[in-house]
């Protein structure tokens, strides 16, 4: 329910002292949240939002859920902090032993904790090299791995992330990513026989990167600030066949993707591999600031300070992610995902079928994208259009956040029932309607 438009009064005051006294960052949309539960926020003029956004995929347990607000009160009133790294928590272990547990792979792991997304691809990346003892490391061209110099290396999602920022700490190759959609070899699939997978080993391996020299891969399950791409069948086996023909670590980045967000634990169940090491955070711990890299136990460090940190697996932040794996189990959670991100598809390719503009859809579980174009000729991005909706969606009480070029995300809190789909997507379409209208 709208009762002021958007920005309000007290929204635009502390916009304003925003602006003056933090650092630019990405805001996306003026709406200054006070409260939330579940699947709505509240903001401070009394307007009340429908969310699709999820503090960027991180409440997948939705916002303020009972269990684990208990268990964070009751964690932080009885120790927050003593340095896990050089002492010892009995909770942290806990923690480690059920990701590992519900981690692909039935291979002994272990793990370590992080306070980011960003932190955990770090992490990934020097437990990479540090046991290859390789300088290089291959990624996607439009994936995104984090800001920090290190996972940067690896983030090509836009140039804006990179530019001015040459300090990278090196070693950095791409190839193009598996975008059926925008397949930038102008195939089909399947026809293509995944060229797009094949190509690593019979050009760049051949050409500009030596396999010698590679430590790990980095990939996305689906693609998350790059657009939400899902890769074909196939092209993950067909990745990890040639990686292990050399040796190469792989690494799952499930930062986005992970702890439900699909309809499995990770995506990368959905494609039937067994990653090196997986990388987390985000969702994890509902909103508090923990991320981990779980690995194959045989790639552990074998020196004492080779890496640590001060605040990873913070005993706050471990009660909350202990609470999310209870929640998500007790209430069936990714059963849930799997029947309402089928629902949401089936309602978007309705509006896809209404809307010339609406080029693509695509997703798993919910984890799922519209890409906006000017013509289904021509395919070219219709980024002004994409903006516009986003406006005309906030307006009406429909978060949402953008990914890609001119691509939309939905990506709700895992709780989220059909009548809310269905009160998010007819929001969507007036929004479009107007925006169309601009």
């Amino acid at each position: 329910m709208i009762r002021v438009p958007i920005p309000g009064p007290k929204a635009q005051r502390i916009i304003q002292a925003d602006e003056a006294s933090m650092a630019t960052t990405t805001k996306t949309s003026p709406i200054v949240a006070e409260s939330a539960l579940g699947v709505w926020v509240t903001d401070v003029d009394g307007n009340r939002l429908l969310d699709f956004a999820a503090g960027i995929s991180v409440l997948n347990v939705g916002h303020s859920h009972p269990a684990v607000v208990q268990a964070v009160r009751e964690q932080a009133g009885r120790l927050s902090h003593f340095a896990g790294t050089d002492f010892y928590y009995e909770n942290q272990t806990r923690l480690a032993e059920r990701l590992a547990a519900i981690a692909p792979g039935s291979h002994a792991k272990k793990v370590f904790y992080t306070n980011s997304g960003t932190e955990s691809a770090e992490a990934a990346l020097k437990l990479a090299r540090w046991n290859r003892q390789r300088p290089l490391t291959v990624g996607l061209l439009g994936a995104f791995h984090g800001r920090t110099l290190g996972a940067l290396t690896m983030t090509t999602s836009k140039p804006v992330q990179r530019s001015r920022f040459n300090a990278y700490t090196g070693g950095g190759q791409h190839i193009p990513a598996p975008y059926c959609y925008r397949c930038p070899y102008k195939l089909e699939y399947p026809s293509c026989d995944l060229h797009c997978a094949k190509i690593l080993k019979e050009l760049y391996f051949e050409t500009s990167i030596p396999p010698d020299d590679v430590a790990a891969f980095i990939a996305e399950p689906v693609m998350g600030e790059g657009g939400y791409i899902v890769p074909p069948k196939g092209w993950h086996a067909a990745i990890k066949s040639i990686l292990d023909e050399h040796g190469i670590l792989f690494i799952d980045d499930e930062v986005q993707s992970g702890i439900g967000r699909t309809g499995y634990w990770f995506a990368i169940e959905h494609h039937g591999i067994v990653p090196d090491i997986v990388t987390t955070a985000k969702a994890l711990g509902s909103g508090l600031p923990i991320g981990a890299i779980i690995f194959r136990a045989d790639l552990d460090y074998t020196k004492s300070g080779a890496h640590s940190n001060t605040f990873g697996g913070n005993l706050v932040a471990v009660a909350g992610a202990l609470a999310t794996l209870d929640v998500i189990e007790r209430e069936h959670v990714l059963q849930n995902t799997r029947t309402q991100g089928a629902y949401l598809q089936t309602r978007l390719r309705e509006l896809q079928v209404k809307y010339e503009e609406i080029g693509d859809v695509r997703g798993l579980g919910l984890m799922v994208a519209t890409e906006f174009v000017t013509s289904r000729t021509t395919q070219e991005p219709a980024v002004r259009l994409r903006d516009r909706i986003l406006q005309e969606s906030y307006r009406r009480g429909l978060i949402l956040l953008p990914c890609g070029r001119s691509s939309i995300r939905y990506i709700p809190p895992l709780i989220i029932q059909r009548e809310e789909i269905d009160e998010g997507v007819e929001i969507l379409d007036a929004a479009i309607q107007a925006a169309r209208a601009r």
